[in-house]
């Protein structure tokens, strides 16, 4: 490869990234430009929540030449995980709960991370002595806005990358590279006068087009969020109990979404019943999500998310199963349990806390009793 000529290399390469199972490739350079100055805009605003990830890495966000020094490009990936149809209808269930799309499958990193490396090997090979850095959105890129130079999609009101034809349901990863290559031809923004996806936000976290403020995205609420969710956004999250596609699901652009047939994308159902989940031990988590990207919020983020959607689902055959709940190890579990039992007894869930938690001690736990005495018994 090293006697052809830059365009013949960078089509090889576009090749083998499209044999190893991307099916997006484009290039851009490595200029932030506006993108940086929204950003910290936005960091500003306070829209990044506990995301403290996100000011942490703020000027290598700006300056990409800070995460890979001499950087001159980035080639920008695009790997579709669309396996089945996915409509609204999971709020016809409120006894299971719902899952995001992409975490009905493998962790993604596990499977992209690998191909990523292949085809970093490739480029290596095929510019001598290049630098390069790869990153599956685990470091400080902002990579839509140069995903949407490098012509993948473009940035929709909801802040997802849409590409006309394909959609959005699709991760994004990169390679940094300090050769200056080609760059591809930006996408046009397709959205017009549409605002499904504003409409549709349980939690009105689409606070302008193109701008989300994470602290009231469901996605970040039972996902980022690693405290006590607020309690005015908890009946809005109905029974979602790790992320939200509600406006994925109805984005137009995502009628034309092609399903991809890469064997680690298929997902299981992604519809599990909540009073199974409630009571599962560490061991049986750990089991049940080994190698899902729903073990990053461990055993504690997805019960107490789990105890809130059982507060949801108006169903009192769950009862028993809170109670049981309550003696759980975890005082953010017993807390969010304390919630759930209030909206489903009422004025009747007093005197049964009162009985059940009277030797508790934790804070948080006696300030949600606490709140449901003041919302039952003032009244």
């Amino acid at each position: 490869m090293l006697d052809l000529e830059k365009s013949e290399k960078i089509k090889i390469i576009e090749e083998k990234a499209y044999a190893l199972g991307f099916d997006g490739f484009g290039i851009t350079s490595p200029e932030i430009g506006e993108a940086g100055t929204n950003f910290s805009q936005w960091l500003s605003l306070g829209y990044a929540g506990e995301m403290a990830y996100m000011a942490r890495g703020e000027e290598k966000r700006r300056d990409t030449n800070l995460v890979l020094e001499g950087v001159k490009s980035i080639i920008c990936l695009r790997t579709n995980y669309f396996t089945t149809e996915k409509g609204m209808d999971f709020l016809d269930l409120p006894e299971k709960g719902d899952i995001s799309l992409y975490a009905l499958n493998k962790d993604y990193h596990d499977i992209i991370t690998p191909r990523l490396k292949e085809l970093e090997k490739n480029i290596q090979e095929g510019f001598a002595d290049c630098k390069t850095k790869i990153y599956v959105d685990t470091g400080p890129l902002l990579e839509k806005p140069l995903a949407q130079r490098a012509g993948l999609g473009w940035i929709g009101k909801h802040t997802n990358l849409i590409s006309q034809g394909i959609g959005s349901w699709y991760f994004l990863s990169e390679i940094l590279i300090d050769v200056e290559l080609p760059e591809s031809e930006v996408a046009e923004n397709h959205c017009g006068t549409c605002r499904s996806c504003i409409d549709i936000c349980p939690t009105d976290a689409i606070v302008a087009p193109y701008v989300l403020d994470s602290k009231k995205c469901i996605s970040y609420l039972n996902i980022e969020l690693k405290g006590v969710i607020p309690i005015e956004f908890r009946k809005a999250i109905g029974n979602r109990i790790y992320g939200c596609d509600d406006c994925q699901i109805v984005c137009p652009w995502n009628s034309y979404a092609v399903k991809t047939d890469e064997p680690a994308f298929k997902g299981v159902d992604g519809n599990f019943l909540l009073t199974e989940l409630i009571l599962m031990d560490d061991e049986e988590f750990r089991r049940r999500f080994k190698g899902s990207p729903i073990k990053r919020i461990k055993r504690r983020g997805l019960l107490r998310n789990v105890a809130v959607a059982l507060g949801n689902s108006k169903n009192l055959q769950s009862v028993p199963f809170l109670i049981k709940a309550l003696k759980d190890k975890e005082p953010l579990i017993r807390a969010h349990t304390v919630w759930a039992l209030g909206e489903l007894l009422l004025f009747e869930s007093i005197a049964l806390l009162d009985g059940k938690l009277a030797a508790e001690t934790e804070p948080m736990v006696l300030k949600e009793l606490d709140g449901l005495r003041q919302r039952y018994l003032a009244g």
